[in-house]
């Protein structure tokens, strides 16, 4: 679990146009180390990792992966469960690589626990996850940040949008 602060984050559809989501966090102040993204292994933003095109167009394949590689390495962290992660940010590195025993839990779930989310939310938007969505995860330092953000993942599209600390200190 991400160690300092709160956390806000944001479900979307596959739809989302996410460098847009990301460049109106950028522009209210939230660092690219801040955010992390956990993706369907069927979003569009992942398809270039699944690509089987022919020789023929493998150099302008090649090119747009490398777009893509070079874009998910400029954040915190980004994970497609069953494809890769990854990771810039040393906190999403503790969090996220830390071995932990979660048996009944699928990759995407498993992340959302790591970030942490209760199981009962990990399962529960692990589930959304699955039928390609895309969670925008941003770690903020105080609760006012969080609330913020929350706000603007919400006008940037997000079907669900909250904060993880609320959740967490209410669960306790």
């Amino acid at each position: 679990m991400i160690s300092h602060g709160t956390a806000a984050y944001g479900m979307y559809s596959r739809n989302t146009a996410l460098p847009e989501v990301v460049c109106a966090l950028n522009r209210a102040g939230f660092d690219n180390h801040d955010i992390c993204m956990v993706l369907s292994p069927a979003h569009p933003d992942a398809a270039v990792f699944h690509d089987e095109t022919p020789d023929i167009v493998a150099g302008e394949s090649s090119s747009t992966t490398v777009r893509k590689i070079s874009w998910f390495s400029k954040f915190g962290a980004v994970v497609i469960p069953t494809v890769g992660v990854f990771i810039r940010s040393q906190a999403f590195f503790h969090a996220l690589l830390t071995e932990q025993d979660y048996p009944a839990m699928s990759g995407g779930s498993r992340a959302l626990v790591d970030l942490g989310f209760s199981p009962q939310d990990a399962k529960r938007l692990g589930s959304l996850l699955s039928d390609v969505g895309a969670l925008v995860y941003v770690s903020c330092q105080e609760t006012t940040r969080a609330t913020g953000a929350i706000e603007l993942l919400r006008r940037t599209g997000a079907h669900e949008a909250a904060s993880l600390g609320a959740a967490r200190a209410a669960a306790a």
